[in-house]
């Protein structure tokens, strides 16, 4: 499956959402989408991964970028987390500094 990453912003909540296989390839265009995200200054940041099938260390390092760039102040919400990348996730200890959620609950993450 091709990977594809989508960004659209609404009320200062910025939203990733991400399908396909997220590797060394496709980094970049991940990168590119949370620096256009960093960009509207959101006091959120939504990635959508339902139907992300597989990401590789360059994801998450792409995902350290985005804790960075985003700031200390903007929370980091990971929706619907496929088992195969939650392991990734949590062996590396990301997971302490985001929040997982299994689907889009608009009353913790619009509050």
């Amino acid at each position: 499956m091709a990977f594809e990453a989508n960004l659209e912003t609404n009320n200062s909540i910025a939203k990733i959402t991400l399908s396909g296989e997220l590797d060394a390839a496709t980094a970049p265009t991940f990168k590119t989408k949370v620096e256009e995200a960093a960009g509207q200054s959101p006091k959120k940041l939504v990635l959508m991964m339902n139907d992300l099938e597989y990401m590789a260390s360059a994801g998450l390092r792409v995902l350290i970028f985005a804790k960075q760039k985003m700031g200390t102040g903007v929370d980091i919400y990971m929706i619907g987390v496929q088992e195969t990348v939650l392991d990734t996730i949590k062996k590396t200890g990301f997971d302490q500094s985001v929040y997982l959620l299994d689907e889009y609950d608009a009353a913790k993450i619009e509050a």
